[in-house]
């Protein structure tokens, strides 16, 4: 290590009087060093003083130029000596070499980038807005027999893409060409695995997603399907999944997802269909993520039901009922749901059997599958009273869906379950299934959705309410008075902050709780006359009539 320390000085002369081979047999000495024992050499290198000089040796005229960039990167390598790089100016000076025509250069000064900034989002940040990504694109593209160079770009690439502030740079270059030109010249795996690294999150941004389309990706991804689907190799396993996940990545871009189903009429769409049948539980789950994408707009869903894939998705959750795929289940279910939601869609459904399909998973422990599954079932009873009336005395459903009212674990599926209950009572305005809420124990429930913090479900659980209350109070009382509900209708028209909706829907609960003694008991307590007659002078004008009917009951009931 004494002729470390020697050729240290001797580099710092040599680099001053700027002697080419004096400075060439330094550098080569200093790699050679760093290649014997990296760590200790970078700590003499950072106590020499002579990462100060290395800016000024970055030139494009000097023939050692690939070297220093060599040394950089293999002392950059640690991470104690990366802020030193920083500090030491070496980052500008290394941008600007980006734009040489030596392919050595490139490629060392790729490197030494790379590794000063590796991991750190604010070093990346700064390279990106230095204008990094519009170079390394057209480097990418007039290199691209450089497998070395190829291989740089692609790390840098990946580690770039993960940060926001690069999505809007990358797409003004022509990287979704380039990496497609690419992908489709690869063979070997790995190779095609770092462009995927690649891809993926370049894909996160919609305006890529359609330039990815459009350059043909694709294509590349449903050959790649096609070539691995009966492979049981690790390696075509891992590429399969990759492959199929992208291809279901793009679809989530409205743009791209519309140019892809062609009226439904597209081949990528037609390929999509054939995997739901698959025996392959890869491409099950992506051809049923796929469809849950492409039913992302009312057309689009229309045109699928009409053309049969309630079947084939009822089909694909028969097969997963007993081995239990959860995550096949979990996209099967969303791709129902969504087809659910035009008005249109909902009849047929329900007459092709979908809601007996999806009571089968009632017995899931899994949350998503319970999340999807109930607003599936939502969505198929909207506005369809004779389905509604029909589940809601299913007494099964309705004590399964009070017990996940509880799921204080998982917001979602409790949040879904109170939804459910309520709109099983608002569209079937039936009796028979009011009574069976009220016996499986449902009420309480439906009282403390009153009071929650989203203005859409409180609504819901009033109006469901004031349904109960109106048909069935006899059978709804003790529970309504055991839930405090007149204490909350107090509270709720008297808060200033309640929505209008919210005000107006207490009221018409307040006017029909009063038919119970014990309830309009409690009603004179609370004095609720005092807040109802504020509530004329409301700027909302249902809301203000609202509240001279109410004043007018109370009058005449006390």
């Amino acid at each position: 290590m004494d002729n470390l320390s020697d050729t240290l000085k001797k580099l710092k002369i040599t680099a001053v009087d700027r002697t080419e081979d004096s400075l060439e047999g330094c550098l080569d000495c200093l790699l050679q060093a760093l290649a014997q024992n990296n760590t200790e050499t970078s700590e003499k290198i950072q106590g020499s003083g002579i990462l100060e000089l290395f800016a000024s040796l970055l030139t494009p005229q000097s023939s050692c130029t690939a070297k220093v960039a060599n040394v950089i990167a293999e002392v950059a390598k640690n991470e104690f000596m990366r802020i030193p790089c920083v500090d030491a100016g070496l980052i500008s000076p290394l941008v600007q070499l980006l734009n040489s025509k030596d392919q050595e250069v490139l490629l060392q000064t790729g490197r030494a980038l790379g590794n000063i900034c590796y991991d750190s989002h604010s070093l990346q940040a700064q390279l990106i807005n230095m204008g990094v990504i519009p170079t390394l694109v057209k480097l990418l593209g007039i290199h691209c027999q450089n497998a070395a160079l190829t291989e740089m770009c692609l790390v840098a690439f990946g580690n770039l893409a993960e940060l926001e502030s690069s999505k809007e740079q990358f797409a003004s270059t022509n990287i979704a060409e380039e990496l497609v030109k690419l992908f489709k010249k690869q063979i070997e795996h790995d190779k095609r695995e770092m462009i995927f690294e690649v891809l993926a999150p370049l894909a996160e941004n919609d305006a890529i997603k359609l330039q990815l389309v459009e350059a043909g990706l694709v294509e590349c991804l449903l050959e790649i399907v096609q070539q691995k689907v009966d492979s049981d190799k690790e390696d075509d396993i891992a590429e399969l999944k990759t492959g199929s996940d992208l291809m279901v990545l793009l679809l989530l871009g409205d743009e791209s997802m519309q140019k892809l189903f062609e009226g439904g009429k597209g081949s990528v769409f037609q390929r999509v269909l054939s995997w739901i049948p698959s025996n392959n539980h890869q491409l099950q789950l992506a051809g049923a993520l796929a469809i849950a994408n492409f039913a992302r707009n009312d057309g689009n869903c229309i045109h699928m039901v009409d053309n049969g894939i309630v079947e084939k998705l009822m089909g694909l959750l028969d097969r997963h009922v007993e081995d239990g795929n959860v995550t096949v289940q979990h996209a099967a279910l969303s791709a129902l749901r969504n087809l659910a939601i035009p008005v249109i869609n909902k009849a047929k459904m329900l007459s092709a059997g979908v809601t007996e399909a999806v009571l089968k998973f009632l017995k899931s422990e899994m949350p998503p599958v319970q999340f999807k599954l109930l607003g599936t079932l939502r969505m198929l009873i909207d506005a369809q009273a004779e389905a509604a009336e029909q589940l809601g005395k299913n007494v099964k459903l309705v004590e399964r869906l009070v017990e996940w009212c509880e799921a204080k674990d998982h917001a979602g599926v409790m949040g879904e379950s109170n939804r459910l209950l309520s709109a099983l009572i608002r569209h079937s305005k039936s009796k028979d299934v009011i009574k069976t809420i009220v016996q499986s124990g449902g009420i309480k429930h439906l009282v403390t959705m009153a009071t929650s913090e989203h203005v859409i479900m409180q609504n819901e659980a009033l109006v469901a309410l004031a349904l109960i209350a109106a048909l069935e109070l006899a059978t709804a009382e003790k529970d309504l008075e055991s839930t405090k509900l007149v204490q909350i209708l107090h509270r709720l028209l008297a808060d200033e902050r309640s929505a209008p909706e919210i005000k107006y829907n207490s009221m018409v609960l307040i006017c029909a709780v009063i038919g119970s003694e014990s309830l309009h008991k409690e009603v004179q307590d609370l004095a609720f006359l005092d807040v109802v007659s504020k509530l004329r002078r409301h700027e909302n004008k249902s809301v203000a009539q609202q509240a001279s009917l109410t004043e007018q009951r109370l009058t005449v009931e006390s």
